[in-house]
């Protein structure tokens, strides 16, 4: 029971360290889901060629919201870490 309070905490913390991990992984799903529901309607293009492309968003997906993850961290350490700091150190 602790193993699993420990990993439900761990992945709770991870998602407030940096939010866009989860919205990665749900646009990823959602992509995929809406993929699949137009699996019916896609036409004459093949297979492979309509997985593909679901595949291709998805992964974009979750490589832009990597990077706007990436781009978030460093502005939060880079820009706002030192700028608390001076207003710290000019209070003191």
């Amino acid at each position: 029971m602790s193993t699993y309070e420990e990993n439900d905490s761990k992945f709770m913390r991870k998602a407030k360290e940096n939010p866009f991990v989860p919205i990665g992984i749900a646009g990823f799903f959602a992509i995929v889901g809406y993929r699949l529901m137009k699996l019916k309607s896609r036409g004459d293009t093949k297979m492979s060629v309509h997985l593909i492309h679901m595949r291709v968003a998805a992964q974009g997906f979750v490589v832009g919201a990597m990077t706007v993850g990436v781009l978030y961290s460093m502005y939060r350490e880079y820009i706002l870490k030192p700028a608390e700091e001076q207003k710290a150190v000019k209070q003191k």
